[in-house]
């Protein structure tokens, strides 16, 4: 073992850096569903800023820094426990406010938001200055309303993009502060599952909107 260890000590130092870092600074995470579309599809492997909302200790969820928060139209990336895995959707409810939905449109703190249609099942949603395409099949299916909630302190109302067919604060719940593990910035390389699995020229380096 010591001569293993002195003939490729470099290797494993470098193997170790660079999961310390992928644990703690910055990964990529492939996107098996389309729950995100037309956002992000099936295929995508997404950057993840994971000191977007604090430092973490390698390997664990323990913050080094003070948590910072995410901003309404977020594209997170969180551990989930009620789902038992690894979620992406796109924070829509931050804590105290008060959120609804009916017909798959959303009302935040009493305003509804406006949409403009595209075609196609898509519509272009307002919210906050983030406007973002979103994807709706069924405009009454079974996840297309729910009453006013008001989202408690220190925790998120998360959507995916394919209203109609995503499980997210819906299904699960809040997610909270401490389930985070990152902020989504762009698609890094993108496989058509379709295709052979050949990647996606038009999608390198695409900005998440």
């Amino acid at each position: 073992m010591q001569k293993l260890w002195k003939d490729n000590r470099g290797l494993f130092l470098f193997i170790a850096g660079m999961m310390m870092f992928r644990s703690a600074i910055a990964d990529w995470n492939d996107v098996p569903t389309g729950s995100m579309l037309p956002t992000i599809t099936e295929g995508d492997r997404i950057t993840i800023n994971k000191m977007a909302y604090g430092l973490r200790v390698p390997f664990t969820g323990q913050l080094i820094t003070e948590a910072h928060s995410p901003e309404r139209g977020d594209i997170v990336v969180f551990d989930s426990v009620a789902a038992d895995k690894r979620l992406v959707k796109r924070v829509v409810g931050l804590p105290g406010d008060k959120v609804a939905m009916h017909n798959h449109r959303l009302i935040i703190n009493g305003e509804a938001l406006a949409y403009k249609e595209l075609g196609d099942r898509l519509f272009i949603e307002e919210l906050a200055d983030r406007p973002h395409k979103v994807r709706i099949d069924q405009a009454n299916g079974p996840l297309a309303n729910f009453e006013t909630v008001t989202v408690p302190a220190d925790q998120y109302l998360v959507l995916g993009d394919n209203r109609s067919h995503s499980a997210d604060s819906r299904v699960y719940g809040f997610i909270p502060q401490q389930e985070l593990r990152g902020r989504a910035g762009k698609v890094a390389i993108s496989f058509d599952y379709e295709n052979y699995f050949l990647p996606r020229s038009d999608r390198f380096a695409k900005d998440l909107d």
